[in-house]
């Protein structure tokens, strides 16, 4: 396994590697320098979990890894799929998957227009990052414009405008945990009272969702959309049925073990494990 940043969930895995009898040995980037130039590495195993919280820090790790011909989980084409919102929409729409009305625009011009269509409240989200960060609900135009006014003046990446209809939904989406072919746990998570996110790191609260035949059946489509790998696909309830907003990458699941009772951990070193058979 290699991370970057040691938390809750990377050691659950070591731990239940060690229950399972599983060799598991955990390499922390931040402390390693890789030789480009030399060949295979004996620090490396048969295959690796990729827990990178920076997606760039996996991206670029992952796809040096695969230049040596390892077996990395989630791989590379994975990975930069899933860790882009705008990436995961294209992919998910191609493959006949219900997600929210989406809009790409690549100015402030574009950007009002494509509101004014799409009609508010909106919300305006960055493709990258997650916990909820610089994810914006607009309820008119001047607040748009606002948003809009301060992104433009950000990292060039912040001025590639995703922007998604707000949806009609309870105060609660689902995360769902997909491993392999596989869904193995989903949580609710239930808004703060008055707050329109469901984000556990921002308050949000995690509940036990039974997994539906509909549930499952979006998820491993969605997840499918992306390719093998292990994933926390993100879904909203609608009037007209589920809708698949986001699937993200060495997803976490500190708050999902407890009130699912499912061995998450246990499961995705089972996937790994089978994936070397």
């Amino acid at each position: 396994m290699i991370y970057d940043t040691p938390r809750w969930e990377e050691k659950a895995l070591l731990n239940a590697a060690k229950r399972k009898g599983v060799e598991m040995n955990a390499v922390n980037c931040k402390h390693s320098y890789y030789d480009l130039s030399k060949g295979k590495s004996s620090e490396f195993g048969e295959i690796i979990l990729q827990r990178c919280v920076s997606y760039y820090t996996s991206l670029h790790l992952t796809a040096y890894l695969e230049s040596l011909g390892l077996k990395v989980v989630n791989g590379l084409k994975e990975a930069t799929i899933s860790g882009n919102k705008l990436f995961a929409s294209a992919a998910l729409v191609k493959s006949g998957i219900p997600t929210p009305k989406t809009i790409l625009a690549f100015s402030p011009e574009g950007s009002l227009k494509a509101l004014d269509d799409l009609g508010y409240p909106a919300v305006i989200k960055p493709t990258l990052g997650s916990w909820g960060r610089l994810i914006a609900l607009v309820n008119d135009k001047d607040a748009a414009e606002s948003v809009i006014e301060d992104r433009e003046h950000m990292f060039p990446l912040y001025q590639v405008y995703y922007i998604q209809e707000k949806v009609k939904r309870p105060p609660r989406d689902i995360r769902a945990f997909v491993v392999g072919d596989e869904v193995i746990a989903a949580i609710y998570r239930v808004s703060e009272t008055g707050s329109w996110r469901t984000n556990t790191s921002r308050g949000g609260k995690a509940l036990n969702c039974p997994i539906t035949t509909d549930l499952e059946e979006i998820c491993l489509k969605a997840a499918r959309a992306i390719g093998d790998g292990i994933y926390g696909v993100d879904c909203m309830e609608t009037s007209e049925g589920l809708v698949v907003h986001e699937v993200n990458n060495t997803t976490e699941f500190r708050n999902s073990v407890p009130v699912t009772g499912v061995d998450i951990p246990g499961k995705i070193v089972e996937y790994l494990v089978d994936q070397l058979k």
